[in-house]
């Protein structure tokens, strides 16, 4: 506890002072950052969550463990509100990813709160980013026609060492665009998530499994692909799984450079498949509930925030309830006609 002075013979006395008031409270040693961070990720861990989550924050603690190196910061409790708006100011992500990235920072120092290591949690007086939310542009059949020509194309073009490869890429955009499947998920299939046409997806909080049918080209297509290992088509299994990822994404870039397509926001080469997949359900009007679902999403919330404009059977009520106020409106009856001038009276 500090004594709030550097006065050694002030310090005694302030202390034997507050022995005889029974002042002094035994309180625990003072935590490290890295221990800190050690015992959050073993509690992740232990609460068995995703793969994706834990290297979200593993990557959170190290940018956080360099930063505190670079000015000799090891104790928790240094990191106070003044330091980590500094340390947020070093971040170059753009608002969303920001956004999340001090959700994960809060939740850190909540874990420590909780345990007492520090007072107060200073990440909750850092205000989140404006995030503009725009509206999810999908790709059009024509860009799609346009990706799968240029996948032939590459097929053609690329040497023999590269020409499997290739064969496989053409599947891996076909399987993101009709099963709505992430980048992460679509490389690491196994064969053991497909079931006839049916593939398995995830499984709900509830512990109810979640499967998508998968057309008969798309199969067909997963069929005729030659696989890598026994059970799986993109990937052996060995080696990091964010390497292959990051390899296939580099893939998918190429491929998209040679048809012409557009990036999306953020750059979200691959997201575009998946927002493909799901705008094209609500065009059709199948409920943005199911495609939620289909999605993983953990709230309908979240689909709307991204897919509101496409909800074609909202849309459709919208335009019937502003049609249906028209018809009883008694002022329109009268619009255009000679009516409203007989009501005003004469004009001189």
């Amino acid at each position: 506890m500090s004594l709030g002075t550097r006065d050694s013979k002030k310090a005694n006395e302030k202390l034997h002072l507050w022995e005889s008031q029974e002042r002094i409270i035994e309180r625990g040693a003072a935590v490290t950052l890295a221990d800190a961070w050690t015992s959050l990720i073993a509690d992740l861990e232990a609460r068995k969550l995703s793969h994706q989550t834990v290297r979200k924050y593993k990557l959170l603690q190290r940018q956080m463990k360099a930063y505190g190196e670079e000015r000799g910061l090891k104790m928790l409790g240094q990191f106070d509100l003044d330091v980590l708006s500094k340390f947020r100011a070093t971040w170059k992500d753009g608002p969303r990813t920001a956004g999340k990235k001090l959700e994960r920072l809060r939740a850190f120092f909540r874990f420590a709160h909780d345990r007492q290591w520090v007072k107060v949690n200073p990440a909750t007086r850092i205000k989140l980013p404006k995030v503009s939310i725009r509206p999810t542009m999908p790709l059009t059949h024509d860009e799609m026609v346009t990706i799968l020509t240029a996948c032939d194309g590459l097929q053609i073009t690329t040497p023999i060492e590269g020409k499997l490869n290739a064969h496989r890429l053409k599947t891996l955009v076909v399987l993101m665009r009709y099963t709505g499947m992430r980048v992460s998920d679509a490389v690491t299939l196994t064969t053991d998530r497909l079931d006839g046409k049916r593939l398995f997806l995830y499984t709900q909080k509830t512990g109810v499994p979640v499967y998508t049918v998968l057309p008969d080209s798309v199969l067909g297509a997963l069929e005729a692909t030659p696989r890598i290992t026994d059970t799986r088509y993109f990937w052996s299994g060995e080696g990091k799984r964010e390497t292959v990822i990051c390899h296939w994404q580099m893939r998918l870039k190429k491929i998209l450079d040679v048809a012409g397509g557009s990036k999306g926001e953020g750059n979200a080469i691959s997201h575009r498949f998946r927002e493909t997949f799901a705008v094209e359900f609500l065009l059709v009007g199948v409920p943005i509930e199911r495609v939620s679902i289909l999605l993983g999403h953990q709230s309908v919330r979240v689909t709307e925030r991204h897919y509101n404009p496409w909800v074609r059977l909202r849309q459709e009520q919208l335009e019937a309830g502003v049609a249906s106020a028209w018809k009883v409106d008694p002022v329109l009856k009268i619009v255009g006609t000679n009516q409203v001038h007989l009501a005003k009276g004469r004009i001189n």
